[in-house]
């Protein structure tokens, strides 16, 4: 066995998670990891190089099936919210995924990046409620600087020549310190549907957005990188997505989290979920067509002076 073979295998394992559930460990050479269940592809821990974790996680969250877990990155597929008849943000978050132990490889030039691969494919019970062949691949990566990257590849195995249509997101929880000094930058000046006002279509006004009260919003026609500011960490998250024209903001505030059976009454204060999404114009596949959309993660401190990684010359794209 080659010495990278044999790196590739230490950085990655398998072990039983809460309540017996299986999990797939990602470790970077600098101390960063990624914990991802497989029931759900769904990503539950981040932390970086320091052992600080970087997505919240209920302090009520439920490792029980078929209850999705309240925390982390659930993957919304093949429907967002209660925009059609399955079930809220559809059911890929509440089914086993599988590992595939030979994924195609990186292309040469891309190295010391840790990843694995999940493969879901419909139940004939899933058949039954979304009558839609599919193969969806996600490849969760750990690259060398602690970034977090999820690619998603949703191909329509239809043999019966029939399209489909879905809406997706990727729900990610950021950990914050106090909602209340978090502003997220790079939606400035743009449309969005307000959930909470029977999804009517407003524009936002003013800076940064800044948190008082409960967000429900979907931001439409996102930039590709949007930055999350945390004054009290002094942290900023940098969200880079490649085909996810949407971007969902959430935040429960205190009314909405008491009636959240799987989200402590206190937690709103210490969560954030900015979600890279297509909700507005669904996606439609034909038969052996395929959808290829990416979310990267970064977590930067926000003490840095200028250069690549300035949150306004990130929002700008230089």
């Amino acid at each position: 066995m080659d010495e990278m073979s044999t790196i590739a295998k230490k950085s990655i394992e398998i072990a039983k998670g809460i309540n017996g559930l299986d999990k797939v460990i990602l470790r970077e050479i600098h101390g960063s990891s990624v914990e991802v269940y497989l029931y759900g592809g769904h990503v539950t821990s981040w932390k970086n190089e320091h052992g600080e974790e970087l997505l919240f996680l209920s302090s009520k969250a439920n490792f029980k099936p078929p209850k999705a877990v309240r925390g982390g990155i659930p993957i919304c597929f093949p429907q967002f919210s209660n925009l059609g008849s399955l079930e809220a943000h559809g059911f890929a978050r509440n089914r086993v995924w599988m590992i595939d132990n030979d994924p195609p490889p990186f292309p040469p030039n891309v190295t010391n990046r840790v990843y694995v691969d999940l493969l879901l494919k419909p139940t004939e019970d899933d058949l039954k409620i979304w009558p839609h062949s599919f193969e969806y691949r996600l490849r969760i990566t750990l690259g060398p600087g602690g970034d977090l990257m999820l690619t998603s590849r949703i191909r329509n195995t239809n043999t019966d020549g029939k399209p489909f249509t879905f809406t997706f997101a990727y729900h990610t929880y950021f950990a914050v310190s106090d909602i209340s000094e978090v502003r997220v930058e790079g939606l400035e000046t743009l449309d969005y549907l307000d959930n909470l006002k029977n999804r009517e279509r407003y524009t936002e006004q003013g800076d940064a957005i800044t948190f008082e009260s409960e967000v429900d919003k979907i931001y439409l026609s996102t930039p590709t990188k949007i930055a999350i500011l945390d004054h009290e960490k002094k942290r900023t998250f940098v969200i880079r997505k490649d085909g996810l024209p949407d971007a969902v903001v959430w935040n429960p505030w205190d009314k909405k989290a008491k009636t959240i059976a799987d989200l402590g009454d206190e937690d709103y204060k210490h969560m954030l979920c900015v979600e890279a999404a297509a909700i507005e114009r669904p996606i439609t596949l034909r038969p052996g067509e395929e959808w290829k959309v990416r979310l990267e993660l970064s977590a930067v401190p926000s003490s840095y002076c200028s250069g690549q990684l300035d949150p306004n010359k990130v929002i700008q794209g230089s």
